[in-house]
């Protein structure tokens, strides 16, 4: 029976490569020099870390993040702002940007109700942090792969393990 899986997944390479790649781009811009902005990202996590002056800087840190994102061809939708807190003189700001990655339980719910409203005729599971799903048929399974990007979960999915 033919099956693939949806899933959420980010290359932790590309992750860093990615956010590597912000660092120097505000290290070298002119409205950043003698700053104490810094970025960092905690890998056991997969959490960003922003340090900086003020609102800004803040802005323009985030979206070179996002932009850097997109060039190394990652969703920017798998970034989750928190909002800045602001240190207690003042002077400083931190941001946490949490990456997500796993499908959870109300996405996948999400995804499994709007593949049975569909009508097809396959079967949606939930293992985890993925979902599987299986069809007689390899056209119903694309139809579902179809129906799914069409759709916006708020969470960049992929589609892998496409078995006969």
């Amino acid at each position: 029976m033919p099956t693939f899986d949806i899933v959420s997944k980010i290359d932790a390479q590309t992750l860093d490569n990615a956010i590597n790649n912000a660092k120097k781009e505000i290290l070298n811009r002119y409205d950043f020099h003698d700053s104490k902005s810094s970025i960092e990202l905690e890998k056991n996590s997969n959490e960003i870390t922003i340090i900086t002056e003020d609102d800004m800087r803040l802005k323009a840190i985030c979206d070179s993040i996002i932009s850097r994102f997109v060039k190394q061809h990652l969703d920017p939708k798998a970034l989750d702002f928190e909002k800045p807190f602001y240190s207690i003189t003042g002077n400083m700001i931190r941001k946490d940007i949490k990456v997500k990655e796993g499908i959870d339980k109300e996405t996948a719910k999400k995804i499994v109700k709007k593949i049975k409203d569909s009508g097809l005729k396959v079967q949606a599971s939930i293992m985890e942090d993925q979902l599987r799903v299986q069809g007689k048929k390899i056209d119903d399974l694309q139809s579902v792969i179809s129906l799914c990007r069409a759709d916006d979960f708020d969470q960049p999915l992929q589609y892998l393990n496409m078995r006969n």
